[in-house]
């Protein structure tokens, strides 16, 4: 079985409260879109799955605990870039679980493999029944796992998403030190329902406020997407992709120049 586990960006990131737990209670919606790994499951002779610190490998692991699973050859190349927010990892969880489901026949249910997803990580649970063909947005609350799907967003149909990473990683702990957190002034799944060219007065991401300051290059990402035509641009979730919204294809070239790094991933995809 071949799967095309899925990227996503955050439409409005807000921490709300930190939790007895010492996680943090958040809201944000969630959007698949058409970046993917590649994803191959087969019932083998012999085990073999990636290393161990892989989330692909301890969806694997989590579900044997519970099920006699045969060896499973597991394979997985990477197109979706790490530490960038963009919830690659995840979702690579969450398709291997989907995928063990099918081909061994576990008749796990949607909720059943989101509870699996959502012990391996918290927006895990998003990607178990999404996909970049069906790209229904969903509202995410508690730590990202509570999710509620949401109708099709027809405002971005025909629109351009340009995705930018440059050569900098965000780690989470990081990301949550800076963080203070508060409820937003309205809820990202009220907001998105508002024009576009409002989003930038209500969809905000917190985490810009603690991670700009010590990666000025994603604030001057930022910077470049609405000076060249942006209807609205943010960081996506904890990483370090910053996202533009265009009404038509930008030269992506035009939003490299003068900023102060000299290596990116560049992405440009027709939603």
């Amino acid at each position: 079985m071949i799967l095309y586990p899925c990227a996503k960006i955050n439409l409005g990131l807000n921490v709300t409260e930190k939790r007895p737990d010492n996680y943090h209670n958040l809201e944000t919606v969630f959007l698949p879109i058409a970046v993917c790994d590649k994803l191959v499951v087969e019932i083998s002779d012999v085990e073999d799955v990636p290393s161990e610190d892989n989330l692909v490998t301890k969806a694997y692991k989590l579900l044997s605990q519970n099920h006699s699973l045969p060896p499973l050859h597991i394979s997985l190349t990477k197109d979706i870039p790490m530490q960038a927010g963009l919830g690659g990892g995840s979702s690579d969880c969450a398709y291997t679980i989907r995928a063990i489901n099918e081909i061994c026949h576990l008749g796990l249910s949607v909720e059943q493999m989101r509870r699996y997803a959502a012990k391996l990580g918290a927006d895990c649970a998003f990607f178990i029944d999404t996909d970049s063909e069906n790209p229904v947005p969903a509202f995410a609350t508690g730590i990202g796992d509570i999710i509620t799907p949401m109708k099709p967003l027809n405002c971005l149909k025909g629109k351009y998403l340009v995705l930018i990473k440059p050569d900098v990683a965000v780690s989470t702990k990081e990301a949550y030190m800076g963080i203070k957190p508060q409820k937003p002034q309205e809820k990202p799944a009220v907001s998105i329902l508002r024009p576009i060219e409002e989003w930038k007065d209500y969809l905000t991401n917190d985490f810009e406020n603690s991670i700009f300051p010590k990666l000025p290059i994603l604030a001057e990402t930022k910077e470049k997407m609405y000076e060249n035509g942006a209807i609205y641009s943010a960081m996506s979730g904890s990483g370090s992709t910053v996202f533009g919204i265009f009404d038509a294809q930008p030269d992506t070239s035009k939003l490299l120049l003068n900023t102060s790094c000299s290596k990116y991933y560049v992405q440009t995809i027709r939603l």
